[in-house]
């Protein structure tokens, strides 16, 4: 019964994996599709989640190119780019509309199949975010932390605390425009520009994002 139970809970989950943007240091390539190890890297995080017992999966992207990834493709206008020198529209914007309990998966990231696990079997009552965090593990390739994913529950905090976060921004309260750690300081009400690396869950092994072409061959040395 305690099996079924967990379970139900877990499948009450959507997963969207994040994959809009566009990121001038890719000349022009979906760094989504690039490959770690053979194997594209949106459909790596699917076959990952389908071997954690997921089914509902959905990729939200502006680009075309993940038809052929056998999930659900939500087209959702994010007109974010990374660029060398400056960053153009909001990150915040590209969380996808939702109307249920929802994990949303950062695309760019090389997640390890423990990774997925831990993200998919933790309980969540409102709002979950899952990171790295120090002391890194030795076969983590960055020195500073990276976010993962959010789990979400309580719906209008969510995105209430996406429009504070734009709100601050304008009006010059944080350092950089506004993204993963900016948000989650808003939905804890932290210290705007503070970073507590204890209360999220941490995921400390290979798991990372990929920034710039040579990021796939670090990552891939300690697989």
């Amino acid at each position: 019964n305690l099996r079924r139970r967990w379970r139900k809970k877990m499948n009450d989950f959507k997963f969207i994996i994040m994959c809009g943007g566009t990121y001038d240091k890719w000349n022009g390539e979906i760094k989504h599709l690039v490959k770690v190890k053979g194997e594209p890297l949106v459909a790596r995080t699917i076959r990952l989640l389908r071997e954690c017992g997921i089914e509902d999966i959905s990729i939200s992207t502006n680009h075309p190119g993940f038809e052929n990834m056998g999930v659900p493709i939500l087209t959702h206008t994010n007109e974010y780019r990374l660029g060398v020198d400056q960053d153009y529209g909001n990150w915040l914007d590209a969380f996808y509309p939702i109307t249920g309990p929802t994990c949303f998966m950062f695309g760019d990231v090389v997640f390890s199949k423990e990774a997925v696990q831990k993200i998919v079997e933790t309980d969540v009552d409102d709002i979950m975010f899952f990171a790295s965090a120090p002391p890194f593990a030795d076969t983590y390739t960055r020195p500073w932390a990276e976010p993962f994913a959010y789990k979400v529950v309580d719906i209008p905090l969510f995105f209430e605390s996406i429009e504070k976060a734009k709100i601050h921004e304008k009006e010059g309260r944080f350092y950089r425009k506004p993204v993963s750690w900016e948000l989650w300081q808003e939905i804890k009400g932290i210290p705007l520009g503070e970073i507590d690396y204890t209360n999220y869950v941490t995921i400390n092994d290979y798991t990372c994002d990929i920034d710039e072409p040579e990021d796939i061959a670090k990552i891939e040395a300690v697989m």
